[in-house]
């Protein structure tokens, strides 16, 4: 009752007392902040207005009876979400719209998973709806004992959970000869990380015996596109998944459901979805074909092969076009906040440049770190007022990887100007729209609006 006092005649709330009580609590609260914010390092600090409707009268959504908890058995986001989405464009349907990619917003995301409704999607025909009563896996090839396992056999076996991330190949892949989207969520947002549930494929050979000559394994969906790839057998025997759960609950029908193939690390493109044969083989079922799929034609004509891990990668996420500094005052203490993760190991370091990458500074690692899964970092920053920034990030991890400019990438880590076109040993050479892992750039200018540049070097 402290917040109001009532009229002793008329029994009902004086407002005046009121609102002169709420000006009151501003004061003092106004007066703490001060001293709060002079003893640690916090964003901007926002003031409150003494008037301002919102705070001084009570809100709509509290003066009547609101949902029975009930009226949505699965739960939904917040209307006022709406703009959180996946999204599409046409370039990126490649002409089919069953055929279509669905980007993550990871400009909207927190931590390290992703929700289920927002996880990126890559589908090649459409969306399969398969009935988990007639779903069957099929195990067979160079085994000993082949089988034919229901759903409910599958999750018999000793089921594990691990943290995450998958990516297409071709996450940043539109960006390498200069920027086409001025977007977070269409330049990175080929991927998304998530707490996988399912059974070591190792855990079901122990069963099998798995013959010794057998050093592939194919996976192959039973949608309509009947999708499969081949994947070497010291992936499969080390932490190769057949997973049934994402994030507390099963795969959505986008995600695989019922069950799907996870190769933690490794290209999305390989983890195949709605899986139902794996075959154990000698050779890799494309080497049958005339061309292989895991190619890359370097500028002296010779291939790169088999390059399936996604390498060392970070990208800065806030500020980012979809979340610029333009309401920010000057001297304004803000948290530049980014992603960085590795198909090769765990994350080890961040760092991040003010300049476009000539210097650099060591990021903080916030929360979790965990092999082949997103880590988050960030770096608290005093934003001046019309200044310009060129903001890189650049991650490292534990097996030694160092995420690269793009002139590294292509031409080299022995970058001149000379070598420009030249096959080099330490550089993969190859200018392709997979295994982009260079680092990015934002510009912030004097506006605080933000977009995506490309450095370069030569």
């Amino acid at each position: 009752m402290s917040d109001f006092i009532k009229d002793s005649n008329t029994d009902v709330t004086n407002e005046k007392s009121k609102v002169l009580s709420r000006r009151d609590f501003f004061k003092k609260t106004g007066a703490m902040s001060a001293v709060a914010a002079s003893s640690v390092v916090a964003p901007s600090l926002l003031k409150a207005s003494e008037d301002d409707p919102a705070i001084m009268h009570h809100p709509k959504w509290g003066q009547s009876w609101g949902d029975p908890v009930t009226k949505n058995r699965y739960g939904i986001p917040s209307a006022y979400e709406h703009n959180v989405t996946r999204r599409n464009t046409k370039l990126l349907a490649s002409g089919n719209y069953r055929a279509s990619i669905a980007v993550t917003p990871i400009h909207e995301s927190d931590g390290i998973i992703t929700p289920n409704g927002l996880f990126f999607s890559r589908c090649h025909g459409g969306i399969a709806h398969v009935d988990p009563n007639e779903y069957r896996l099929m195990i067979t090839g160079l085994v000993e004992k082949p089988i034919v396992l229901t759903l409910a056999q599958l999750k018999r076996y000793p089921r594990v959970t691990r943290t995450h991330f998958i990516e297409c190949p071709a996450n940043g892949g539109q960006e390498w000869r200069r920027p086409q989207y001025n977007s977070l969520q269409f330049a990175k947002g080929f991927m998304s990380c998530a707490e996988w549930t399912g059974v070591y494929i190792k855990t079901i050979l122990e069963d099998l015996k798995l013959k010794p000559e057998a050093k592939w394994m194919l996976a192959e969906g039973s949608d309509n596109s009947e999708m499969g790839r081949s994947v070497p057998v010291e992936k499969v025997l080390d932490d190769a998944m057949i997973v049934w759960g994402q994030n507390g609950e099963a795969l959505r029908p986008e995600q695989g459901y019922p069950v799907r193939l996870l190769l933690p690390g490794w290209e999305g493109n390989l983890c195949v979805k709605w899986l139902k044969r794996l075959d154990f083989a000698s050779e890799p079922w494309y080497a049958k074909e005339e061309t292989s799929k895991y190619t890359a034609l370097k500028p002296t004509g010779k291939a790169v092969q088999h390059f399936y891990a996604n390498e060392v990668n970070s990208t800065v996420v806030i500020p980012s076009p979809e979340k610029p500094w333009t309401d920010l005052e000057d001297g304004a203490m803000v948290e530049i906040e980014g992603l960085a993760w590795s198909g090769m190991g765990t994350i080890t370091r961040v760092d991040l440049s003010f300049d476009g990458g000539n210097n650099y500074v060591e990021a903080n690692i916030k929360g979790l770190v965990l092999p082949k899964c997103w880590t988050r970092w960030s770096y608290i920053h005093k934003y001046k007022k019309g200044e310009k920034l060129l903001l890189t990030s650049r991650a490292i991890d534990d097996a030694g990887f160092i995420q690269p400019t793009i002139d590294q990438e292509v031409f080299g880590f022995d970058v001149k100007k000379e070598d420009y076109g030249k096959d080099k040993n330490k550089g993969m050479g190859v200018e392709s729209v997979y295994h982009r892992n260079a680092i990015e750039t934002w510009e912030v200018n004097e506006k605080g609006e933000v977009n995506h540049v490309q450095v370069r070097t030569i």
